[in-house]
């Protein structure tokens, strides 16, 4: 098939949903399927690079873009205007139109799979509202908004993908039982080998921790509506009754100032640290030479890295959320936790670290288990699941 991909936002900045767009990509290209990606290009002077994805290089179709001036550095999303990238993807006479956004670019992709007669697709890979936030006192407007966009939005699709079981049933319940057919949960996979098979990198050297420290690693984007201020609870619970217990988080974000405050003001401050921004190749190198992986956000429709930590021989200790119980085997790789009630909430994570952090048997049994059954999560079976339903979607 060919299928054409429209990003909202590209490397080479990093989050997860590049990540994602990019193994989409070479995922269907390792498949043998045509690829064109149209994506906003990066500033001028930069390499997108890759973030590692597994699979042939997709051609790419760059959008013109722009930066906003309090967007992280590299976040360039595409401008709404007729370009040479447009008229490649028309001229590329897509069968297939998989947008990863329901803005700018979800609609140049709407508007391309019109002409080309094609079903357009759409990967959910945000909850919107939860960022909401960052609009100040419009934020319940921007909220619900958001809301009534999303409902017209997935309307208008012929195929929706969600990566989680909770996302899939939030969306089937908005559409109706008709329109809920259109939805299919397929998570974003990784590659399980490569990541297995990195050198480990060197967190305790690194930060400056004594080498028999135990460290609870997470990575991703250190802001508020990821609960990073609540890891640092936990750890400061936790270092409690196993005084070895180190906390590295594996990003950067609007929240590390605040992360750290709040961790010198429990008595920890010696014990966190943010190492700001990193390729994804280091990222995942810390991680593997971590000891169990800890993850507390509630805003994700999958939690891409808790199948990374899988992949990497780690151990999971997570707060329930979308898509967690989907990819961590309670009490086989790690440890699920609900998240009510709230009063006890941290005192139970903290627990659950603990008994990975204190038990070395049990935290190597578990590293075992997680690495010995990846395999599911692999890109390949996330690959022959999407094609399958592009099959469905496709025209005969």
């Amino acid at each position: 098939m060919r299928i054409a991909v429209f990003g909202e936002s590209y490397l080479p900045y990093l989050s997860g949903v590049t990540v994602s767009t990019e193994t989409l990509a070479r995922g269907l290209m390792a498949a043998g399927h045509e690829v064109l990606l149209a994506v906003p290009a990066p500033a001028p002077g930069r390499e997108p690079g890759s973030s590692g994805a597994a699979g042939p290089e997709a051609q790419v179709a760059w959008l013109p873009s722009y930066q906003l001036p309090s967007a992280p550095d590299g976040y360039r999303i595409p401008l709404p205007r007729p370009s040479a990238a447009l008229a490649a993807v028309d001229a590329f006479r897509p069968e297939i139109v998989h947008a990863q956004s329901p803005f700018t670019s979800g609609i140049m992709a709407r508007l391309a799979a019109r002409r080309a007669g094609a079903p357009l697709v759409f990967t959910h890979h945000t909850r919107f509202a939860d960022y909401a936030h960052y609009t100040g006192p419009l934020q319940n407007l921007t909220a619900a908004v958001s809301d009534q966009w999303l409902r017209a939005w997935w309307r208008g699709c012929q195929g929706i993908v969600a990566p989680s079981e909770d996302l899939a049933a939030e969306i089937r319940g908005a559409l109706g039982p008709r329109g809920g057919t259109r939805v299919r949960v397929i998570p974003t996979g990784v590659a399980v080998t490569d990541i297995a098979t990195l050198p480990e990198g060197h967190p305790r050297r690194e930060s400056g921790w004594p080498m028999d420290s135990i460290v609870a690693v997470s990575v991703g984007r250190v802001a508020l509506e990821k609960n990073v201020e609540l890891l640092v609870e936990v750890v400061a619970l936790a270092a409690a009754d196993e005084p070895r217990l180190r906390l590295l988080l594996v990003g950067g974000g609007p929240a590390a100032d605040a992360v750290l405050g709040r961790a010198r003001a429990l008595g920890v401050g010696d014990r966190v640290r943010v190492t700001g921004q990193l390729p994804r190749a280091d990222a995942l190198q810390l991680l593997r030479a971590s000891d169990l992986f800890l993850f507390a956000s509630q805003t994700e429709t999958q939690g891409l890295v808790l199948a990374e930590s899988l992949a990497a021989g780690v151990p999971v200790v997570a707060l329930a959320g979308p898509g967690v119980a989907e990819t961590v085997r309670q009490g086989t790789d790690g440890f699920v936790v609900a998240g009510d009630p709230l009063d006890t909430r941290s005192r139970r994570l903290a627990d659950a670290v603990v008994a990975l952090a204190s038990h070395p048997r049990r935290r190597a049994r578990y590293a075992a288990q997680a690495r010995a059954g990846a395999d599911r999560l692999d890109v390949s079976h996330r690959m022959a699941e999407m094609v399958g339903f592009y099959g469905e979607l496709r025209p005969t």
